[in-house]
């Protein structure tokens, strides 16, 4: 006998779930990693390769460079970028050359072309400038304001005369002796590494007033004070503004100096020792001999 009831045919369906492959390959795209590359990676890529083929070619490469550097000079040759003249404020006549002269410019010159941080340490590099500043004004004007060092004392040595600062810096050269007049004469090797020193000293001789003529260094180790007459005041290594103060005093008490002295010797602080001229001398000779030949 038959069943009335009809089976349901079973149809094969698909398993919804991804394969092992699928589900890895899904995963992989989602690591922050991949999807960077897919989305800047791929494209960088592309364009590289790209923009290297296109450059490969010689006359391309030309081509863009010539355009660049016509754009660029398009912009610094427009005249609001131009310098015109330099202008020179804080240094004298002489100074003012010399920083012309380590600073050749062909004027007008771009301001693209200057390089003003080198151009301030060329100009801090010349001995008479303590310190330098380099800038553009509006109007294209190259200003350079300049700190001179402050000269102190005349340097006489085997170049000549120069001009020097308190640090014994070299500011200027100097013709002749009056052309400062108002400043003290220092002289001999190694005088213009105790400029401070020597100051000290001409300070001290303030009372002997206009007789001073200057300081000689000796043997780079000490001072001999130069007075009128050709006379000379022998100073120790140390301490020698003391050695000096007792001349000083004993002229003073004795008039020591206004005699007929070549030399005062303070070398040796204990037993200074006094030098007589070569006619005081001679003469107290004569006078000597007379005496003696009076009393035979």
């Amino acid at each position: 006998m038959r069943t009335l009831i009809r089976k349901k045919q079973t149809t094969g369906r698909a398993d919804p779930a991804p394969s092992r492959w699928a589900w890895r390959m899904q995963r992989m795209m989602l690591t922050p990693g991949i999807r960077l590359a897919l989305r800047a990676g791929i494209p960088f890529c592309i364009t590289l390769t790209a923009g290297t083929i296109y450059l490969a070619d010689d006359a391309r490469r030309d081509a863009i460079a010539q355009t660049v550097s016509e754009a660029r000079a398009s912009i610094e040759q427009r005249p609001e970028f131009m310098v015109n003249l330099m202008a020179i404020d804080g240094a004298g006549d002489e100074l003012a050359s010399y920083i012309r002269e380590a600073l050749p410019l062909d004027f007008p010159v771009s301001s693209f072309d200057l390089d003003l941080d080198a151009m301030r340490g060329l100009v801090s590099e010349i001995p008479a400038v303590e310190k330098a500043a380099v800038r553009i004004r509006p109007g294209g004007k190259l200003q350079i304001d300049v700190t001179q060092r402050t000269a102190v004392a005349l340097w006489r040595n085997e170049d000549g005369l120069a001009l020097v600062d308190a640090d014994g810096i070299y500011v200027a050269a100097a013709t002749s002796r009056f052309a400062r007049p108002d400043l003290p004469m220092i002289a001999g090797k190694g005088a213009d590494k105790h400029v401070a020193e020597a100051l000290d000293l001409i300070d001290a001789a303030g009372p002997l007033g206009s007789r001073l003529r200057g300081l000689v260094r000796i043997g780079e180790r000490r001072w001999d004070v130069v007075l009128d007459r050709d006379q000379r005041i022998l100073l120790p290594e140390t301490e020698p503004r003391r050695a000096l103060e007792r001349v000083i005093a004993l002229e003073g008490a004795q008039d020591i100096l206004t005699r007929d002295v070549a030399r005062v010797d303070m070398r040796l602080a204990r037993r200074p020792t006094v030098q007589m001229t070569n006619e005081a001398a001679e003469e107290r000779m004569a006078r000597q001999a007379a005496f003696r030949a009076q009393n035979k």
